[in-house]
C-alpha cells in the first residue's frame, strides 16, 4: 500500500505514461505543493505526483476525455489528500484554476500524446488497425468528427490538412483518392479510410503504416490539438509562481517545435545595441529553461515501451524578470 492511500491502486490500466519518472523528477514535485497534470488521462503521472505531494498538497486533473477521468478518479479513489477533477480543455486551465481558487501553481505536466486506452477502444476511432466509426474525438461533446473533415472538406483543404498536420509529401494523391471515393459512399469507417489512403500511396512502404499520417492529420484537425498547445502553455507559463515548473512531453515535431518556440521565447535572447552593450529581449513572464536540449526515453524504458521512442520533454522554470541576467 501506498503513502496516502486508504487502499492500494488499482493498476488495471491499458496505457503506461512515458518519461514519467524523469518528467516527475525535472518538475521538482515537492511535499505540500499545488499542481496541475492538464492531461490526466488514466492517472499515470498524476499517482507519480500524489506521492511526492503528500496529504497537505494540492493536485488539478485535467482532461477532455470523460472516459480518462473516470479511470483516473477510480485510480485515484483513495488518495487522502485534496485532489480536484475537471472535465476540459488544458488550454483552458488559467480559467479552471482560478475557478477552483488556484491563482498560482507550483508545476504543470502536460503530455500531449494519445493514450494507449484510447487506441484500443475501437468504437473512438483513433486506430487504423481496429474496425470503428471514423470519430476521433477526445471529447466526445465536440460537434466535429473525422468523418466530418473527410466526406465535407475540399479536396484542396484535405491535402492542407494531410500535409500540414501529417506532414505526408502524398497528400495531394491521398485527398484526391478520399475525394473521388466519398462519391461513391460516405467514407465512415477506420478500415476503409486506412484502405483508401494505403492504395493512393501504392501500398505498405517500410515499417511505419502507410495511414500513420493521414490519422495523425485528422485527429489533430478534430481536437484542434496545436491551437490548445499554443494556448496551453501560455495559460501555464502564466499560472506559475517564480521557482515553478512546467514539464511538456511531446510525440511528433509539430507539438515539439511549438513548445520549444515558446519556451525559447519566454527564456529571451540578448540583441546587441547600436551603441554598443546588449539587452536581452523575452516574452513575459520570465523562465530559465531547464532543459537544454529535449529528454528523451532511456534504452531501458524503449525496451518495454516502444511508444516512447519518439517522445521529447522540455521543461521550463518561472523566475522573476529582476533575477535575468
Amino acid at each position: 500500500m501506498e503513502e496516502g492511500y486508504d487502499r492500494p491502486v488499482d493498476q488495471v490500466f491499458v496505457h503506461e505514461p512515458v518519461l514519467a519518472s524523469e518528467a516527475v523528477d525535472l518538475l521538482a514535485v515537492r511535499e505540500g505543493g499545488t499542481y496541475i497534470d492538464g492531461t490526466l488521462g488514466s492517472g499515470g503521472h498524476a499517482v507519480r505526483i500524489v506521492e511526492r505531494i503528500g496529504t497537505r498538497g494540492c493536485l488539478l486533473g485535467i482532461d477532455r476525455d470523460e472516459a480518462a477521468l473516470s479511470r483516473a478518479r477510480q485510480r485515484l479513489a483513495g488518495w487522502r489528500g485534496d485532489f480536484l477533477s475537471v472535465h476540459g480543455n488544458f488550454s483552458d486551465m488559467a480559467e479552471i484554476a482560478r475557478a477552483k481558487g488556484m491563482d498560482q501553481v507550483d508545476g504543470i505536466l502536460l503530455d500531449l500524446g494519445v493514450s494507449l486506452d484510447q487506441f484500443e477502444a475501437s468504437e473512438r476511432g483513433f486506430s487504423f488497425m481496429r474496425e470503428g466509426p471514423l470519430d476521433m474525438r477526445m471529447d466526445r461533446t465536440g460537434a466535429t468528427t473525422a468523418a466530418d473533415i473527410v466526406n465535407k472538406r475540399s479536396q484542396d483543404e484535405l491535402e492542407s490538412i494531410i500535409r500540414i498536420l501529417g506532414e505526408d509529401r502524398d497528400a495531394r494523391r491521398i485527398a484526391r483518392a478520399l475525394v473521388a471515393e466519398r462519391e461513391k459512399a460516405h467514407v465512415t469507417t477506420t478500415l476503409r479510410l486506412a484502405e483508401i489512403v494505403a492504395r493512393a500511396k501504392g501500398g505498405a512502404r517500410g515499417r511505419i503504416n502507410p495511414a500513420t499520417k493521414t490519422f495523425q492529420a485528422l485527429r489533430i484537425a478534430v481536437n484542434d490539438e496545436l491551437g490548445a498547445v499554443e494556448k496551453g502553455l501560455e495559460a501555464g507559463l502564466g499560472l506559475l509562481r517564480p521557482g515553478g515548473r512546467m514539464a511538456v512531453i511531446s510525440f511528433h515535431s509539430l507539438e515539439d517545435r511549438l513548445v520549444k518556440t515558446c519556451f525559447k521565447a519566454h527564456a529571451g535572447s540578448y540583441e546587441s545595441l547600436e551603441g554598443g552593450g546588449r539587452l536581452r529581449r523575452f516574452t513575459a513572464p520570465a523562465v530559465m529553461l531547464v532543459t537544454k536540449k529535449p529528454v528523451t526515453a532511456s534504452p531501458e524504458e524503449l525496451e518495454h515501451n516502444s511508444r516512447a521512442r519518439s517522445a521529447k520533454l522540455r521543461v521550463a522554470e518561472r523566475i522573476m524578470e529582476s533575477d535575468r541576467k
